[in-house]
């Protein structure tokens, strides 16, 4: 399987085919959960294979075992999703209430401390750099996609905080089309959270057109 290491050259830097494809798909991710669309999860359990085989080829085992989460949670999140378009109501965007957000803030700063110890002394990670951001990275990233599944506005917002460390971390690990991505998901996510709290926020008006929507296939 060697086209899994197959790259180019940019600028005197080697590309990998999986980080840019891979990343590729993690961009239409985030356009298709602004549609609320089922294909958000087939798309993004192919996006996380690939990242997979990019972190794997980069020795970057925090991504990698990042990636791995992605795959449950993407499956996790099809199944969510599937079962709210079935439901009579679809799939219901909301915003956190005040327990669920305490809990995604509580998973985050515990699950970043536990992980970080992990990489610490697991030294066959080889996490060689900052192994706290690589955990907050693979936690941050597992709490907004669970928040993702459930369907949360708030999971937008934890993907910005997910992306400021992730610039540098990309860099750092030499991947430079994930770096790149980052710095576009901003901007996406921004966008993406517009819509879904104004969503949110429609459905708390009172009126007779206020009906729920199924997600769109």
């Amino acid at each position: 399987m060697s086209w899994l290491n197959a790259s180019f050259t940019v600028f005197g830097e080697h590309i990998l085919w999986t980080d840019l494809v891979g990343n590729v798909l993690s961009l239409a991710v985030v356009w298709l959960a602004m549609r609320k669309t089922i294909w958000t999860w087939p798309v993004q359990l192919t996006g996380a294979l690939l990242l997979l085989a990019a972190s794997l080829h980069a020795a970057a085992p925090g991504n990698a075992l990042k990636q791995v989460l992605f795959i449950g949670l993407a499956l996790f999140g099809w199944y969510s999703w599937t079962r709210g378009r079935r439901a009579d109501h679809g799939l219901v965007v909301r915003q956190a209430t005040a327990r669920e957000r305490a809990v995604l803030l509580a998973a985050l700063v515990v699950g970043t401390v536990l992980v970080a110890q992990l990489f610490i002394h697991l030294d066959w990670l080889k996490i060689a750099w900052s192994p706290w951001a690589n955990a907050y990275i693979f936690v941050g990233s597992a709490v907004a996609t669970f928040a993702q599944s459930r369907a949360l506005v708030d999971f937008w917002i934890i993907w910005v905080l997910v992306d400021l460390v992730g610039v540098p971390l990309a860099l750092k690990s030499g991947l430079y089309v994930s770096a790149a991505v980052y710095g576009i998901f901003f901007v996406m996510v921004m966008a993406g959270f517009r819509n879904w709290l104004r969503e949110s926020r429609r459905r708390e008006v009172p009126t007779p057109q206020n009906e729920s929507k199924a997600v769109t296939a």
